[in-house]
């Protein structure tokens, strides 16, 4: 049975190995950094988003104009036959500056949003790992209770052809045994699944080994849950995100004003005027400088502009506070969790002593005076179930612990 289970383990390139899990993660999240194609595209908007602020901060294009006269228009220098015109206009002051300033807060609202990807990211490796490693322990668990449910049924065939048992004992082991197989069956199709997942989010091929500790080493939350929850208002993502956009909408708001305030234009005209009957000296071009300004008459659009930003504005403030709140029950959730895996965690551990005790005891009381078979069955179903239960609460209290990590920005 033991080389059968080696042999499982090697075919879906589960390896199991002595070291920190922490150190394995490392590897796996820069990994997952360098090829998640999620990641990726979010860092390509935040790259996109830093190309708007030149766009934004850049004047107008000049505007170049050409004129012919089909009938030459007769000055007393002479004909004007040509007319060639170039100008420039110009934004009211600190316009073009409020401009830069939003698409800058913006592009950092993009990276706050790539940092939140990657947080997300990272707690989904962590999280897929805990669950290889709870599948893998379930698998190795289980095969040792098959070995041993092995071990009772030739004991109970022995004592059934001896004429001492019913031969209920040999049945109840049979069925015994048949669960526990078809549970293992169901545990090795999860952990296919569950590693196809983990390479996925690698973004790597389903052939690549993963590494895994054999024993899961419990991590503990230094901070105390205040110190915990500030962290969460000043650090994560999803809250700088939301700050960056409100601080981008204040500065939209002063373009929104300064749109309502005059732009000044300036340009320079050039005219060919031909050689006329009292020009005797030639053509004459004459160059002379033009000052535009635009009146901006319709009070009620730009009025409207300026409601919509900070409509906009309290909008998403109201979606911070919103924002602050779930993550508050959301944290709440998730330290009641941890501190569950590990209250379970000290609880399993000691029924586990208690309940391989008993059945030590049972099979002595069995092999001496025929003690109740069905007793044996169900202590062993407790013990399995006890370490079972153990790498459970070790798998729980890391993915809190990540959780909470996540929702730290970390």
């Amino acid at each position: 049975m033991r080389s059968l289970r080696h042999l499982f383990i090697l075919l879906l390139s589960l390896v199991f190995f002595n070291a920190s899990s922490q150190d394995y993660l490392e590897r796996y999240l820069e990994v997952a950094a360098e090829n998640n194609p999620g990641l990726q595209s979010r860092f390509n908007e935040y790259l996109s988003a830093l190309e708007v602020v030149p766009q934004v901060g850049a004047l107008p294009d000049p505007k170049l104009a050409f004129g012919y006269f089909i009938r030459p228009v007769e000055t007393r220098l002479g004909p004007q036959e040509l007319r060639f015109s170039v100008s420039q206009m110009f934004p009211w002051f600190g316009t073009l500056d409020a401009r830069k300033d939003a698409a800058t807060l913006m592009a950092k609202a993009r990276y706050e949003a790539f940092e939140e990807a990657k947080s997300s990211l990272f707690y989904e490796v962590r999280a897929s790992y805990y669950n290889l490693y709870f599948t893998g322990k379930a698998i190795d668990i289980t095969l040792e209770n098959l070995d041993i449910l092995q071990t009772f049924r030739k004991l109970a065939l022995i004592k059934v052809e001896a004429g001492l048992v019913s031969p209920v004992d040999e049945y109840r082991i049979e069925i015994e045994i048949g669960e526990l197989e078809n549970q293992l069956a169901l545990l090795k199709d999860n952990l296919v699944v569950q590693t196809v997942k983990f390479n996925n989010l690698l973004n790597v091929e389903n052939s690549e080994p993963i590494e895994i500790p054999s024993v899961l080493q419990t991590t503990e939350l230094l901070l105390d849950t205040p110190s915990v929850f500030d962290s969460i208002r000043g650090r994560n993502h999803q809250l700088l995100n939301m700050d960056f956009q409100i601080e981008s909408l204040k500065h939209r708001q002063e373009v929104a004003r300064k749109s309502g305030l005059p732009d000044f234009s300036v340009g320079l005209d050039y005219i060919m005027t031909g050689k006329g009957d009292n020009n005797l000296a030639g053509t004459d071009a004459l160059v002379f400088p033009v000052i535009g300004i635009t009146v901006p008459l319709y009070r009620n659009k730009y009025k409207a502009m300026v409601n919509e930003v900070m409509y906009l504005e309290a909008s998403k403030q109201n979606e911070r506070a919103n924002k602050v709140n779930m993550l508050e029950t959301i944290f709440a959730n998730a330290h009641r969790d941890m501190k569950d895996a590990v209250r379970r965690l000290d609880l399993y551990r000691d029924l586990s002593v208690l309940a391989k005790k008993s059945l030590q005891l049972l099979e002595m009381e069995y092999l001496t005076n025929n003690a109740n078979f069905e007793e044996i069955l169900r202590m062993e179903r407790q013990a399995l179930k006890y370490s079972l239960e153990i790498e459970k609460a070790r798998a729980d209290n890391e993915a809190a612990v990540s959780f909470i990590h996540y929702l730290m920005g970390k």
